[in-house]
């Protein structure tokens, strides 16, 4: 399936990398057409972070 047609908010784990920051959901690659605002997380800050608007949890990976 193609990355741009997935839905683009779930409630999921995302692993993020260095490379991905600075991190907003719903991320780059998915469509966002019907998806919520897109929101910048402070993942640097804890290494963990649960977006508000769907619940996606994204984990930096060193």
């Amino acid at each position: 399936m193609n990355k741009t047609t997935d839905q683009a908010c779930k409630r999921r784990v995302y692993d993020i990398t260095q490379a991905d920051l600075p991190l907003a959901c719903p991320p780059k690659d998915k469509r966002v057409w019907d998806a919520h605002p897109r929101v910048y997380l402070p993942l640097e800050q804890a290494g963990e972070v649960v977006c508000p608007y769907c619940g996606a949890t994204y984990v930096l990976k060193e």
